[in-house]
């Protein structure tokens, strides 16, 4: 049997603002397959299911750790990878309190069911009709125009130029973050910053190309979301960090 394997597709332009990615990967193998999940801004919406156990939806929050996770054999997952706003106007949740966890949902959510994973043009077709249907008439300007200054500068902006930017004060916008997502917005600013770091990375650029202080201070951000250096992350034995993997194709 082919090894592990996965695919995204980016989603189509309504879903921009709240959708970073469609995808979906699948370890047909006997083996389980170790893999390292790093901190990437993203909030995934699982749709799986194993030999191991039956079809789940699971959400998983958003992570400022890396955590090691085995991928049983013969386990076959769709998904969803919300940006922020995706969680709070498509998902209609907040997320504050499944930092670093996840929680099940219920088995009937957005009516997609085990059929649907026999096909993942499918299902990608099915869920970006489905998200569609929750897109917001109105959002509130100031939260779109955060998103788009701290993506644009890859996590470098600081919130007293934000508050300035978008006439909303420090105080505000990190109660916002902290109540809808569960961290800060200088926490989700670093992990944004270690995301784009790791393009540079996946491309052999172990120096830091982004406002780190120092070479050891790059070191050190790197080793704290990814859980090692960078010449180790680089390596990536055995395929085990997946964003990179997939950084490293694009």
């Amino acid at each position: 049997m082919n090894d592990f394997y996965y695919n995204f597709l980016l989603p189509e332009e309504p879903l921009a603002d709240f959708v970073e990615n469609i995808g979906m990967f699948c370890n047909p193998s006997d083996k389980a397959k170790e893999v390292v999940l790093m901190p990437d801004g993203r909030v995934d919406l699982f749709f799986l299911q194993s030999d191991q156990a039956p079809f789940q939806i699971i959400l998983i929050g958003l992570e400022t750790i890396p955590e090691e996770r085995v991928i049983p054999p013969h386990t076959l997952a769709f998904k969803v990878s919300f940006k922020p706003l995706g969680v709070e106007y498509l998902l209609q949740t907040s997320i504050a309190d499944i930092l670093n966890s996840a929680k099940e949902l219920p088995k009937d959510f957005w009516n997609i069911n085990p059929d649907d994973l026999k096909d993942f043009e499918a299902f990608q077709q099915k869920i970006t009709a489905q998200l569609k249907e929750l897109l917001p008439q109105t959002i509130d300007e100031r939260k779109r125009q955060i998103f788009e200054l701290i993506y644009a500068s890859n996590g470098e902006i600081k919130v007293k130029e934000l508050s300035e930017k978008i006439a909303w004060s420090s105080r505000e916008i990190n109660r916002y973050f902290n109540k809808q997502f569960g961290l800060s917005l200088n926490a989700f600013c670093k992990i944004l910053r270690f995301k784009a770091s790791l393009q540079h990375i996946a491309k052999g650029r172990l120096f830091p190309e982004l406002n780190f202080t120092d070479q050891t201070h790059f070191i050190k951000e790197i080793k704290k979301f990814s859980g090692v250096v960078p010449s180790e992350l680089l390596k990536n034995k055995d395929d085990r960090f997946i964003l990179l993997s997939v950084l490293k194709q694009q």
